[in-house]
């Protein structure tokens, strides 16, 4: 029986439960759908990374000297890459993923959180892929794992819950304004270059930024990624307050999308 909802309120984990198996069949779809018919397949997941890897240690490190006194610096940027187009992919595709599925809406139902959710295992898939190279290439560098590689699945954890929670927000903002959408583009975008974390050592950034810069939750979980994933020394306070960060965001998008879900077939 369905009865009213409350307007503020979690979503219903045991309801998300019972449709474990829709979840995974959305996610199994969309990463069929988004390999199928390309001369690369699954290697579009290795291609955004290593290109901007690319151009960040070309036009940062030779050209604008950003790298020099960072070893390894076109790894130091692709272990960078690699969580934050996690990241940045996963807020994307979970920011249209309602609208996007505008007849499964409004058809059927079911709890609509499952179709931000199943964009984040397409996500994870690429994840995979982009870090088992990424293990390639700090054994070509020589880069040796300590024990810090122990932390590396709770950072992804964190970095899944706040791209999750964040693209969450952004879908139910998207089925009332389509405006948002458009800001969507390129606000990706710039929030990747307000994210140091991805081309610049924490050497270089002064102590105020180190103390504010994690409130971008991009910034201390990136970090805290490449750290763990190189053998680093683990900056906890980074970690800790973009994780606590993109925990709070992570909360209030799904609060804010269980509140106005009910509207989505009507507006959508």
């Amino acid at each position: 029986m369905i009865e009213p909802r409350p307007g503020w309120a979690l979503p219903d984990f045991r309801e998300l439960w019972r449709y474990r198996e829709l979840l995974y069949f959305l996610a199994l779809r969309d990463i069929k759908v988004r390999y199928a018919q390309t001369v690369l397949g699954v290697g579009w997941a290795l291609a955004q990374p290593l290109a901007t890897m690319a151009v960040f240690a070309l036009f940062l490190g030779r050209v604008g000297g950003v790298g020099k006194d960072v070893p390894n610096y076109p790894l130091f940027v692709y272990a960078g890459m690699v969580a934050w187009t996690f990241f940045g992919n996963t807020i994307g595709t979970a920011a249209l993923s309602v609208v996007s599925n505008e007849r499964l809406v409004t058809k059927i139902y079911f709890p609509r959180l499952v179709i931000p959710l199943a964009t984040a295992g397409v996500g994870l898939f690429d994840l995979v892929l982009a870090t088992a190279l990424l293990g390639g290439l700090a054994a070509w560098w020589g880069v040796l794992p300590s024990w810090s590689l122990l932390l590396l699945p709770l950072v992804a954890l964190a970095l899944t819950l706040a791209a999750a929670g964040i693209g969450v927000l952004l879908s139910a903002l998207i089925v009332a304004q389509r405006d948002f959408k458009y800001v969507l583009t390129f606000g990706v975008q710039l929030w990747m270059f307000a994210t140091p974390s991805l081309y610049l050592p924490p050497e270089a950034l002064s102590e105020t930024a180190r103390l504010w810069l994690p409130l971008n939750p991009a910034h201390g979980l990136v970090a805290a990624f490449r750290q763990s994933a190189l053998g680093e020394a683990v900056d906890w306070y980074a970690f800790g307050v973009s994780a606590a960060t993109g925990a709070a965001l992570a909360l209030f998008g799904m609060l804010y999308f269980r509140r106005v879900e009910r509207t989505f077939a009507d507006t959508i």
